[in-house]
């Protein structure tokens, strides 16, 4: 241990600690922009700036490491100078449409201007306007807000894609894309980790609220929302609730107060995907399919897998994901049953996740998704209407497709795709007595393994989240040093509850607060409250089987809720 003082405080911290992480320890707050918990360090905006004793000059303390007897100011006339400075340098260069940006109020350049009185001029305005890259299907980029912080290529890199990078030296450099192409033809996989890691409005998805509010006041359009697991546990940050609340019921309530509209739940077709996949597993077990299977539910992990690994196309489940089932059966069943023509139904999915997006565009889906809003757009959807999110009264899905189980709720999480397989695919195997929970493939690990005995079969799993760590299960698979029958991957770090559409928050948050675990913490909680906990025990599942689709993996389930997968080109 070693030990300092931070502003006359004595802490003491273990050996190779930063000056950033011992201020931790003390409960001082040292102001940064470029640091990104788990995601960069590398000391470039020069905010969090010290005085240390036995330093040259002033020095980074996200990257500074602390010393025995140490004495370290946080708060010096000449701190506060320098970071004001370092401020009104940033906003020269920074295209400042404050009031129509996506991060208003919600911008941590705008933050940190307010707190050290920087004025937005003072060495005028000295940019070009840049052209914004909007061909992606997800991401639009602005480089006229760029800060230079670089949180964006470093979260690109963990997830090995460097779809985007530093260009140019000095005061050129930029961020761009090799050979200055648009996202759009990268191998960017949409998962829109760089947008919720942008301090400020410089990334952004694509919106589609304009098109679902013209929806909503069409006479000859009826519209359905459907809400993905994990909004439940993250929509409420955007209007001030602690991370971690379930806010299900005031999300119900929103939804139906901004239209005349229905919403349904999602994790109905979370658990139709379970008992596609898990009949899609046994079945290649029994009869020697290729194995190991993958799960298919996440669009950014298919993409990647589309770039870099074609070649385990066949190991991946043919299953569509949860949402474009979803839109299947509202644009099928749903309509044949209510007598309303597919063109006159639109279709709005509610998602974490910007590679969502990417997957309504995918034309061997069918289009069956009119749009798909992220946790960000309907919460401006929300505050547009003038609602008061935080004091609504909790409403209930609409029926047919209400309740659903709790494994359809775990989707959200890392490893609870693997879980809700397992519930079933152990009944399947081991009958009524099969366990429920499977609590070696939780927790926000980015790879977890386990072996399970099932009936009188013995399974080996792995789940994996992040595509870094993806590559590095996919890798020990193809060199033969694993062996399993079923891998989970989820693109994004933590899985969806940490998706690239949840809500934005400030880098004094995610550096502090262990944002993965405490949003899964909400599922399994719900989960474990639950009536039902299988995807096979769901009711409204049993009767889209019995009056559509006959049985799991029949030649109609094939046409509407599979789909396959082709290799496209490496940058």
């Amino acid at each position: 241990m070693v030990n300092l003082k931070i502003n006359g405080i004595a802490v003491s911290v273990p050996e190779g600690s930063t000056i950033l992480q011992a201020a931790k320890v003390a409960n001082v707050r040292i102001p940064t922009l470029c640091y990104l918990k788990d995601v960069q360090c590398v000391g470039s905006c020069r905010m969090c700036l010290v005085e240390a004793t036995g330093a040259r000059g002033l020095v980074a303390a996200c990257v500074y490491p602390v010393s025995e007897g140490m004495e370290v100011k946080t708060n010096t006339p000449r701190l506060r100078h320098s970071r004001k400075t370092t401020l009104e340098l940033i906003l020269s260069t920074h295209k400042k449409k404050c009031l129509s940006c996506v991060r208003s109020m919600n911008c941590e350049l705008q933050k940190l201007a307010l707190e050290y009185n920087a004025e937005e001029d003072r060495f005028g305005t000295d940019h070009d306007l840049k052209p914004i890259d909007d061909m992606s299907a997800s991401v639009v980029r602005d480089n006229s807000k760029c800060v230079m912080c670089t949180r964006c290529v470093a979260a690109c890199a963990n997830q090995t894609i460097s779809a985007i990078g530093p260009k140019n030296r000095g005061y050129a450099k930029e961020i761009g894309s090799p050979y200055d192409v648009s996202l759009a033809v990268t191998p960017c996989v949409n998962c829109g980790q760089c947008v919720v890691a942008c301090p400020v409005g410089a990334l952004y998805e694509k919106s589609a609220v304009a098109d679902v509010w013209g929806a909503i006041v069409d006479p000859d359009k009826e519209v359905v929302f459907y809400t993905a697991p994990s909004v439940r546990a993250t929509l409420g940050e955007a209007f001030g609730l602690p991370v971690g609340t379930n806010v299900e019921g005031k999300m119900v309530t929103a939804i139906k107060q901004l239209g005349d509209v229905k919403c349904f739940n999602m994790d109905i077709t979370a658990d139709l995907t379970i008992i596609e996949e898990a009949n899609e597993l046994l079945d290649r077990l029994k009869n020697g399919g290729a194995t190991p299977m993958f799960t298919s539910c996440c669009p950014g992990w298919i993409k990647f897998a589309e770039h870099y690994y074609p070649e385990i196309l066949p190991n991946i489940s043919s299953c569509k994901s949860p949402q474009e089932m979803f839109s299947a059966v509202l644009k099928t069943y749903y309509c044949e049953k209510h007598n309303i023509k597919p063109e006159n139904l639109y279709v709005v999915s509610v998602i974490p996740c910007t590679a969502k997006k990417y997957e309504v565009a995918r034309p061997e889906l069918g289009h069956y998704t009119d749009a798909a809003l992220t946790t960000r757009e309907l919460a401006k959807m929300i505050k547009e209407a003038g609602i008061d999110f935080a004091n609504l009264p909790d409403g209930a899905f609409d029926l047919p497709f209400g309740e659903a189980s709790g494994a359809g709720a775990i989707f959200g999480a890392t490893g609870g795709v693997m879980e809700a397989a397992l519930r079933t695919a152990a009944y399947k195997l081991g009958g009524s007595g099969a366990p429920l929970e499977f609590k070696e493939v939780r927790g926000t690990e980015g790879v977890k393994e386990a072996e399970y005995i099932v009936g009188k079969t013995t399974v080996k799993v792995a789940v994996a989240s992040g595509l870094g760590n993806a590559r590095k299960v996919i890798e020990s698979i193809k060199s033969g040093e694993k062996n399993y029958a079923f891998v989970e991957i989820m693109a994004c770090p933590g899985g969806c509850i940490n998706g690239g559409g949840q809500p934005y928050v400030h880098d004094e948050v995610r550096n502090n607060v262990d944002l993965k675990a405490v949003r899964a913490k909400a599922l399994y909680d719900y989960d474990a409250k639950s009536k039902m906990r299988a995807s096979h025990d769901n009711p409204a599942v049993d009767i889209l089987y019995k009056e559509y689709f006959g049985s799991p993996n029949s030649h109609k389930a094939h046409e509407l809720l599979h789909t396959t997968y082709h290799e496209r080109e490496k940058y």
